[in-house]
């Protein structure tokens, strides 16, 4: 955790590690013959907002060191300057995980306002994904004005647009005014995981995009907090569109802690690159297939629990927080697999374990449907920090943010077609039951596409992966 220097006599400091503020100190006295040594250690972390989570195990492994990493630890020693850095980058995730399922956790109950088909709701949710052009040009002008300046840019628009939803006077409005609110949200995601993995060592990009993979859901699950205001009225779901109104001052607050890639620095001076193009194509055909099938089973659960199951909303809420939140330990264990054992085989097996679990539930009443939610949630988890580093990681510097922004078009380009095909089969077919595996094919050819063509790029820093930016 720490790589100390000496200060003084018995005195020690903080050569590097998390802390912004780092002292030990050793004394020694004879009582009685015998020798009694006292450490003091006073510390501050350099873990502004999330340090109360790591008060108590920073507490315990500096009182009891140890060669080994913890479980919770990245297997990198991070310097205080990248755990503010990731610190602000993880609250920003906060802003990204809300706006980004604001509209697929109201559009039922928005559907019953304006009466609406679950065809309609499908239209509107592809529709939205329409934004990812503007997530396309605000992620490229990042390899040209850098990730800091558009990451506030985007961290503003998701909130202000998304607050517009509460105004909506029809589904289509509705749809409108969060088509730039996820465009917006979108490319503040990618490019705070782009940022990040530039800033962090190389032995723990996999473990930091589960980190911010969890503060993401984080961000996700408070709109799931929210959803029980749905069961006030007809019109009360608007009230979680007022919510994003606290994130304009949120992230004027944290923007102050995040710092330009110096990789970015470094490389601005130097010609752009172009994308590797069979890399290029690798992801993004990768991210067709996988969101022909995410994107309507995250977005139609909500429509599936109420019309086909009779969940209440707080019925929905509990569902969701309670078969969901358990998804954390995939993400763990899948970011450190991931780092010390590699990404493909991790990917691979999360990916097929997790949508076939996923599948069983749609098909399932009763404990059944609760059980396997809950154990797709962590196998399918476990997938997210072992192939989301791909994307930064597979690209120069200076074309980074461009390439991702074009993977994430295709990608929704899979998404919108996953939700027009489930969307138009549940009506025809009597309920979104039946549609899901259909679309489970994706991501199962996916699965074979990880094992068979995949790079492994554990251990690798990322001028090694990309041979430009060694400059």
């Amino acid at each position: 955790m720490i790589a100390e220097r000496a200060a003084g006599p018995d005195r020690f400091a903080c050569a590097e590690g998390p802390f912004s503020a780092y002292e030990r100190t050793v004394a020694t006295e004879t009582v009685d013959d015998t020798l009694r040594v006292t450490e003091r250690i006073t510390y501050v972390l350099a873990i502004p907002g999330w340090g109360v989570a790591f008060r108590v195990p920073v507490r315990r492994r500096l009182a009891r060191p140890s060669p080994d990493a913890g479980w919770w630890m990245p297997p990198d020693r991070f310097d205080g300057g990248t755990a503010v850095a990731l610190s602000s980058l993880a609250a920003l995730t906060l802003i990204a995980g809300y706006t980004g399922t604001l509209i697929a956790q109201t559009i039922t109950f928005a559907a019953d306002e304006f009466g609406a088909s679950d065809q309609a709701q499908g239209g509107v949710l592809a529709a939205t994904r329409v934004g990812v052009l503007l997530a396309l040009v605000l992620v490229a002008a990042a390899d040209r004005r850098g990730r800091r300046t558009l990451i506030r840019v985007s961290a503003y628009g998701a909130c202000a647009f998304a607050v517009t939803g509460a105004l909506a006077p029809s589904l289509i409005g509705l749809g409108i005014s969060q088509t730039l609110s996820r465009g917006l949200s979108t490319a503040l995601a990618l490019l705070i995981g782009v940022l990040a993995a530039e800033l962090v060592p190389r032995n723990s990009r996999a473990w930091t995009v589960s980190i911010l993979a969890l503060t993401a859901a984080l961000g996700s699950g408070m709109a799931v907090w929210l959803l029980p205001l749905a069961d006030l009225g007809e019109r009360a779901w608007r009230l979680l569109y007022l919510v994003p109104l606290a994130g304009i001052p949120f992230t004027r607050w944290v923007i102050r802690g995040l710092p330009e890639s110096e990789r970015f620095v470094t490389a601005i001076e130097r010609p752009p690159v172009r994308a590797h193009a069979g890399r290029l194509w690798l992801l993004a055909v990768s991210a067709f297939l996988a969101s022909i099938f995410v994107a309507p089973a995250s977005q139609f659960l909500n429509d599936f629990l109420r019309d086909d199951l009779g969940f209440s909303a707080a019925r929905i809420s509990a569902f969701t927080l309670l078969t969901n939140t358990p998804a954390f330990i995939g993400i763990v264990i899948g970011g450190r697999l991931a780092d010390r054992r590699g990404r493909r085989l991790v990917g691979a097996v999360a990916m097929a374990g997790g949508v076939g679990l996923t599948v069983a539930m749609y098909l399932s009443q009763g404990w059944a449907l609760w059980a396997l939610s809950i154990a797709g949630g962590i196998v399918g988890a476990a997938a997210v920090p072992a192939l989301g580093v791909y994307g930064p990681e597979l690209f120069a510097t200076t074309a980074r943010g461009r390439a991702n922004g074009m993977i994430t078009v295709l990608g929704v380009t899979g998404s919108a077609l996953g939700l027009l095909v489930v969307g138009t089969l549940s009506d025809r077919s009597g309920g979104i039951a039946a549609a899901m595996p259909v679309v489970a094919v994706g991501p199962a050819l996916l699965a074979v596409l990880i094992l068979v063509a995949y790079p492994e790029t554990a251990h690798m820093a990322l001028e090694d992966i990309n041979p430009e930016d060694q400059a």
